[in-house]
């Protein structure tokens, strides 16, 4: 036997994925009651599955809309505007801040600074297919400052840093489940402690000399709106086969 509120989930997904374009809002609960002549209970309950599963999504003080669908990245080292055209969306860029400032204890550690210095802050909300996404916190080394502050900055700055003769090679980087801080949930558009993915990347340029370090960056993600995809090969970590397993 199919309950309602699977019936109206069912009913509903499909309304979103045919007749509602990305972005579009839900009709209201009352709308929905007359609709499909159910409770609001009902309602309530097969939008919440909706949203558990990504079809919609909430924003605070607006209404339910279509979700635009999650960006699919696998973890490699390319920049926020390379990874979406990779996966097929088209990205674009609003700066929040670029400016001078005292960078977190961690970017300061990274770059050897004293107490007091200063450096380049890149704070930037990242969108796809004109939906937010991220809020892309960077932090570049000290004598780049004057180099990038010239640059459009809405663009690569994996492009920029390779323009200004540090090619960039490798990052140490970190994932998190976290919840949004107030201020990055306005931005983002979630209300406040939502989960977000929260990655901290310690990106080096290449050298004669070995690793240079070259960015600090901490990147907020929305969790409906991206998604990490892996392999995994246990050849690699010369994990040896069960005995059970091997052929006789």
């Amino acid at each position: 036997m199919v309950h309602k509120h699977e019936q109206v989930r069912s009913e509903l997904r499909e309304l979103a994925r045919r007749e509602l374009s990305p972005g579009a809002a839900l009709p209201g609960e009352r709308a929905l009651e007359k609709q499909f002549g159910v409770s609001r209970i009902t309602i309530r309950r097969a939008v919440a599955d909706l949203v558990a599963e990504g079809v919609l999504v909430r924003i605070h003080g607006k209404g339910t809309f279509v979700s635009h669908g999650r960006v699919r990245s696998t973890l490699h080292l390319a920049s926020f505007t390379e990874d979406m055209k990779r996966a097929g969306f088209e990205p674009s860029t609003e700066i929040l801040v670029a400016d001078r400032g005292a960078p977190p204890p961690r970017a300061a550690e990274f770059f050897g600074l004293e107490d007091g210095e200063q450096t380049l802050c890149v704070k930037r909300l990242r969108r796809a297919n004109e939906a937010p996404v991220s809020v892309d916190e960077s932090w570049i080394r000290p004598d780049l400052t004057d180099l990038l502050l010239a640059k459009d900055l809405t663009q690569s700055l994996y492009s920029h840093l390779s323009g200004t003769g540090f090619e960039v090679s490798t990052a140490e980087q970190t994932v998190e489940a976290a919840a949004a801080e107030p201020e990055v949930a306005r931005v983002l558009e979630v209300e406040p402690s939502a989960p977000v993915l929260l990655f901290h990347r310690y990106t080096f340029a290449r050298s004669e000399e070995g690793p240079v370090p070259l960015e600090y960056s901490i990147s907020t993600y929305r969790s409906d709106r991206y998604q990490i995809s892996m392999t995994l090969d246990r050849e690699r970590l010369g994990v040896p086969e069960p005995e059970d397993s091997k052929p006789a």
